[in-house]
Protein backbone atom coordinates (compact mmCIF):
# COMPACT_ATOMS: atom_id res chain seq x y z
CA UNK A 1 0.00 0.00 0.00
CA UNK A 2 1.15 3.35 -0.70
CA UNK A 3 1.95 5.70 1.90
CA UNK A 4 -1.42 7.69 3.06
CA UNK A 5 -3.28 5.11 1.70
CA UNK A 6 -4.65 2.95 4.46
CA UNK A 7 -5.90 5.92 5.98
CA UNK A 8 -7.82 7.32 3.26
CA UNK A 9 -9.30 3.30 3.17
CA UNK A 10 -10.18 3.59 6.62
CA UNK A 11 -11.84 6.64 6.13
CA UNK A 12 -13.49 5.98 3.28
CA UNK A 13 -14.90 3.14 5.01
CA UNK A 14 -16.19 5.20 7.72
CA UNK A 15 -17.71 7.92 5.76
CA UNK A 16 -19.61 5.14 4.00
CA UNK A 17 -20.87 3.86 7.23
CA UNK A 18 -21.98 6.80 8.68
CA UNK A 19 -23.05 8.97 6.20
CA UNK A 20 -24.78 5.75 4.32
CA UNK A 21 -28.20 6.17 2.37
CA UNK A 22 -30.38 7.94 3.85
CA UNK A 23 -28.63 9.31 6.47
CA UNK A 24 -26.88 12.24 4.72
CA UNK A 25 -30.03 13.04 3.32
CA UNK A 26 -32.39 13.37 6.19
CA UNK A 27 -29.99 15.68 8.67
CA UNK A 28 -29.08 17.35 5.50
CA UNK A 29 -32.60 17.79 4.90
CA UNK A 30 -33.12 19.01 9.08
CA UNK A 31 -30.01 21.06 9.16
CA UNK A 32 -31.66 23.53 5.78
CA UNK A 33 -35.17 22.72 7.35
CA UNK A 34 -33.97 24.15 11.04
CA UNK A 35 -31.54 27.15 9.41
CA UNK A 36 -34.96 28.17 7.22
CA UNK A 37 -38.24 27.17 8.93
CA UNK A 38 -36.79 27.89 12.73
CA UNK A 39 -34.72 30.77 12.59
CA UNK A 40 -35.97 33.95 14.32
CA UNK A 41 -35.16 37.07 12.06
CA UNK A 42 -38.02 39.21 13.26
CA UNK A 43 -36.73 42.86 14.69
CA UNK A 44 -39.26 43.15 17.21
CA UNK A 45 -37.45 39.91 18.80
CA UNK A 46 -34.32 41.91 19.72
CA UNK A 47 -35.41 45.40 20.53
CA UNK A 48 -34.39 44.92 23.80
CA UNK A 49 -30.86 44.69 22.55
CA UNK A 50 -28.94 48.02 22.31
CA UNK A 51 -26.04 47.08 19.80
CA UNK A 52 -25.73 45.84 16.31
CA UNK A 53 -23.11 43.17 17.56
CA UNK A 54 -25.53 42.19 20.44
CA UNK A 55 -28.33 41.69 17.59
CA UNK A 56 -26.35 39.69 15.50
CA UNK A 57 -25.75 37.25 18.47
CA UNK A 58 -29.46 37.01 18.84
CA UNK A 59 -29.87 36.10 15.28
CA UNK A 60 -27.30 33.87 14.98
CA UNK A 61 -28.49 32.03 18.23
CA UNK A 62 -31.96 31.52 16.93
CA UNK A 63 -30.19 30.15 13.77
CA UNK A 64 -28.17 27.58 15.60
CA UNK A 65 -31.09 26.70 17.76
CA UNK A 66 -32.98 25.06 14.68
CA UNK A 67 -30.63 22.81 13.69
CA UNK A 68 -28.19 21.80 16.93
CA UNK A 69 -30.48 19.23 18.01
CA UNK A 70 -30.16 17.31 15.04
CA UNK A 71 -26.00 18.06 14.15
CA UNK A 72 -26.04 16.29 17.94
CA UNK A 73 -28.41 13.26 17.35
CA UNK A 74 -26.15 12.62 14.21
CA UNK A 75 -22.68 13.18 16.15
CA UNK A 76 -23.96 10.91 19.07
CA UNK A 77 -25.06 7.92 16.32
CA UNK A 78 -21.75 8.04 14.52
CA UNK A 79 -19.75 8.16 18.03
CA UNK A 80 -21.42 5.47 20.08
CA UNK A 81 -23.57 3.43 17.16
CA UNK A 82 -20.67 3.70 14.85
CA UNK A 83 -17.60 3.26 16.53
CA UNK A 84 -18.89 1.62 19.57
CA UNK A 85 -20.72 -1.12 17.15
CA UNK A 86 -17.46 -1.88 15.39
CA UNK A 87 -15.74 -2.56 19.06
CA UNK A 88 -18.54 -4.24 20.41
CA UNK A 89 -18.79 -6.72 17.18
CA UNK A 90 -15.14 -7.16 17.01
CA UNK A 91 -15.17 -5.04 13.31
CA UNK A 92 -12.08 -2.90 15.16
CA UNK A 93 -9.58 -5.56 14.88
CA UNK A 94 -9.67 -5.97 11.33
CA UNK A 95 -8.76 -2.52 10.95
CA UNK A 96 -5.54 -3.12 13.43
CA UNK A 97 -4.09 -5.33 10.58
CA UNK A 98 -3.61 -2.38 8.51
CA UNK A 99 -0.28 -1.06 8.18
CA UNK A 100 -1.64 1.80 10.38
CA UNK A 101 -1.28 3.38 13.83
CA UNK A 102 -4.09 3.48 16.77
CA UNK A 103 -4.11 7.13 16.63
CA UNK A 104 -4.39 7.62 12.93
CA UNK A 105 -7.25 4.90 13.24
CA UNK A 106 -9.22 6.87 15.55
CA UNK A 107 -8.34 9.53 13.92
CA UNK A 108 -10.27 8.66 10.66
CA UNK A 109 -12.99 7.42 12.58
CA UNK A 110 -13.42 11.00 14.53
CA UNK A 111 -13.03 12.95 11.30
CA UNK A 112 -15.75 11.22 9.41
CA UNK A 113 -17.98 10.95 12.69
CA UNK A 114 -17.72 14.29 14.00
CA UNK A 115 -15.06 16.46 11.45
CA UNK A 116 -17.52 15.72 8.85
CA UNK A 117 -20.89 16.41 10.74
CA UNK A 118 -19.30 19.83 11.82
CA UNK A 119 -18.71 20.52 7.66
CA UNK A 120 -22.18 19.77 6.57
CA UNK A 121 -23.71 21.37 10.05
CA UNK A 122 -21.60 24.76 9.68
CA UNK A 123 -21.48 24.50 5.19
CA UNK A 124 -25.52 24.54 5.53
CA UNK A 125 -25.63 26.97 8.60
CA UNK A 126 -23.17 29.69 7.15
CA UNK A 127 -24.60 29.51 3.45
CA UNK A 128 -28.22 29.67 4.83
CA UNK A 129 -27.45 32.78 7.29
CA UNK A 130 -25.90 34.37 4.01
CA UNK A 131 -28.83 33.76 1.91
CA UNK A 132 -30.96 35.13 4.92
CA UNK A 133 -29.16 37.99 6.16
CA UNK A 134 -26.12 38.74 3.88
CA UNK A 135 -25.31 42.24 5.60
CA UNK A 136 -25.37 40.52 8.75
CA UNK A 137 -22.75 37.90 7.91
CA UNK A 138 -20.61 40.18 6.24
CA UNK A 139 -20.48 43.21 8.70
CA UNK A 140 -20.77 40.89 12.01
CA UNK A 141 -18.44 37.99 10.76
CA UNK A 142 -16.79 37.82 13.94
CA UNK A 143 -19.45 37.62 16.55
CA UNK A 144 -21.15 35.01 14.12
CA UNK A 145 -18.30 32.99 14.36
CA UNK A 146 -17.93 33.43 18.14
CA UNK A 147 -21.42 32.40 18.97
CA UNK A 148 -21.38 29.04 17.12
CA UNK A 149 -17.65 28.45 18.80
CA UNK A 150 -19.84 28.87 22.05
CA UNK A 151 -23.01 26.85 20.78
CA UNK A 152 -21.10 23.72 19.53
CA UNK A 153 -19.00 23.58 22.77
CA UNK A 154 -21.10 21.62 24.84
CA UNK A 155 -21.66 19.24 22.67
CA UNK A 156 -18.72 18.66 21.91
CA UNK A 157 -17.60 17.90 25.76
CA UNK A 158 -20.28 15.50 25.98
CA UNK A 159 -19.23 13.41 22.33
CA UNK A 160 -15.68 13.52 24.28
CA UNK A 161 -17.02 12.07 27.27
CA UNK A 162 -19.09 9.44 24.75
CA UNK A 163 -16.22 8.69 23.01
CA UNK A 164 -14.33 7.52 26.42
CA UNK A 165 -17.55 5.45 27.94
CA UNK A 166 -17.38 3.79 24.72
CA UNK A 167 -13.88 2.81 24.26
CA UNK A 168 -13.70 2.07 28.12
CA UNK A 169 -17.02 -0.43 28.17
CA UNK A 170 -16.47 -1.15 24.16
CA UNK A 171 -20.12 -0.99 23.04
CA UNK A 172 -21.77 2.40 22.59
CA UNK A 173 -25.39 2.43 24.38
CA UNK A 174 -24.30 3.23 27.35
CA UNK A 175 -22.11 5.78 25.93
CA UNK A 176 -25.52 7.47 24.08
CA UNK A 177 -27.76 7.27 26.99
CA UNK A 178 -25.22 9.13 29.03
CA UNK A 179 -24.77 11.87 26.05
CA UNK A 180 -28.89 12.76 26.35
CA UNK A 181 -28.61 12.87 29.69
CA UNK A 182 -25.62 15.48 30.05
CA UNK A 183 -27.48 17.23 27.26
CA UNK A 184 -30.82 17.23 28.68
CA UNK A 185 -29.67 17.73 32.14
CA UNK A 186 -27.74 21.07 31.58
CA UNK A 187 -31.17 22.72 31.00
CA UNK A 188 -31.93 21.43 34.56
CA UNK A 189 -28.88 22.11 35.85
CA UNK A 190 -28.38 25.64 34.42
CA UNK A 191 -31.81 26.88 35.68
CA UNK A 192 -31.11 25.69 39.29
CA UNK A 193 -27.51 27.19 38.76
CA UNK A 194 -29.33 30.35 37.86
CA UNK A 195 -31.47 30.05 40.91
CA UNK A 196 -28.25 29.19 43.57
CA UNK A 197 -26.67 32.31 42.07
CA UNK A 198 -29.79 34.76 42.87
CA UNK A 199 -29.75 33.09 46.00
CA UNK A 200 -26.52 33.54 47.42
CA UNK A 201 -25.79 36.61 45.19
CA UNK A 202 -22.44 34.83 43.90
CA UNK A 203 -22.21 33.84 40.21
CA UNK A 204 -19.42 31.09 41.17
CA UNK A 205 -22.02 28.24 39.84
CA UNK A 206 -23.08 30.18 37.06
CA UNK A 207 -19.10 30.58 35.94
CA UNK A 208 -18.35 26.88 36.74
CA UNK A 209 -21.01 26.25 34.18
CA UNK A 210 -20.08 27.81 31.72
CA UNK A 211 -16.46 26.25 31.35
CA UNK A 212 -18.24 23.68 29.73
CA UNK A 213 -21.05 25.06 28.27
CA UNK A 214 -19.53 28.92 27.48
CA UNK A 215 -22.83 29.89 25.62
CA UNK A 216 -24.21 30.98 29.04
CA UNK A 217 -21.03 33.53 29.26
CA UNK A 218 -21.51 34.98 26.10
CA UNK A 219 -25.52 35.18 26.60
CA UNK A 220 -24.69 37.06 29.87
CA UNK A 221 -22.39 39.52 27.97
CA UNK A 222 -25.31 40.47 25.31
CA UNK A 223 -28.14 40.18 27.10
CA UNK A 224 -27.28 40.42 30.85
CA UNK A 225 -30.34 37.64 31.43
CA UNK A 226 -28.97 37.32 34.95
CA UNK A 227 -29.91 40.64 35.71
CA UNK A 228 -33.25 40.68 33.73
CA UNK A 229 -34.12 37.46 35.50
CA UNK A 230 -33.08 38.32 38.94
CA UNK A 231 -33.33 42.11 39.48
CA UNK A 232 -29.94 42.44 40.02
CA UNK A 233 -27.56 43.57 36.60
CA UNK A 234 -24.68 43.10 39.19
CA UNK A 235 -24.41 39.36 39.95
CA UNK A 236 -22.34 38.81 36.53
CA UNK A 237 -22.02 41.25 33.64
CA UNK A 238 -18.96 39.21 31.82
CA UNK A 239 -17.09 41.27 29.30
CA UNK A 240 -16.53 40.29 25.79
CA UNK A 241 -12.85 38.88 26.77
CA UNK A 242 -14.23 37.19 29.84
CA UNK A 243 -16.57 35.00 27.46
CA UNK A 244 -13.89 34.44 25.25
CA UNK A 245 -11.60 33.05 28.05
CA UNK A 246 -14.70 30.84 29.05
CA UNK A 247 -15.07 30.04 25.20
CA UNK A 248 -11.54 29.11 24.36
CA UNK A 249 -11.41 27.15 28.49
CA UNK A 250 -13.93 25.18 27.60
CA UNK A 251 -12.31 24.03 23.87
CA UNK A 252 -9.31 23.23 25.97
CA UNK A 253 -10.94 20.94 28.80
CA UNK A 254 -12.94 19.39 25.33
CA UNK A 255 -9.38 18.77 23.38
CA UNK A 256 -7.86 17.43 26.76
CA UNK A 257 -10.85 14.86 26.95
CA UNK A 258 -10.55 13.91 23.71
CA UNK A 259 -6.58 13.24 24.14
CA UNK A 260 -7.94 11.07 26.80
CA UNK A 261 -9.38 9.02 24.70
CA UNK A 262 -6.73 9.09 22.08
CA UNK A 263 -4.33 7.93 24.79
CA UNK A 264 -6.80 5.13 25.91
CA UNK A 265 -7.35 3.52 22.46
CA UNK A 266 -3.45 3.90 21.76
CA UNK A 267 -2.12 2.33 24.71
CA UNK A 268 -5.06 0.65 27.15
CA UNK A 269 -7.88 -0.84 24.72
CA UNK A 270 -7.09 -4.38 24.54
CA UNK A 271 -8.88 -6.32 22.20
Amino acid sequence: MGKGKPFLEVLASAVHEDFRFPFLEIFAFLYTLGAFALANFTVSAFTELTTSDAVAYAVTNSLVGGSLIFFIILVFKNVAYGLGGELEKGIIQTYFSYPLKRWALLTAKLLSGVGLSLLLFFGIQISAFYILAPDIVLSHFGTIVMTYAASVSYPLFITAIILLVTLMLRRGGIGLVLGVVLYFGMTIGSSLAFFVAAATESALVIKIISMIAPSYALQLHYRGIAGISYGSSTLWNPTLSEAMFYIGGSYVIVAALFILGYIYFSRRLNL
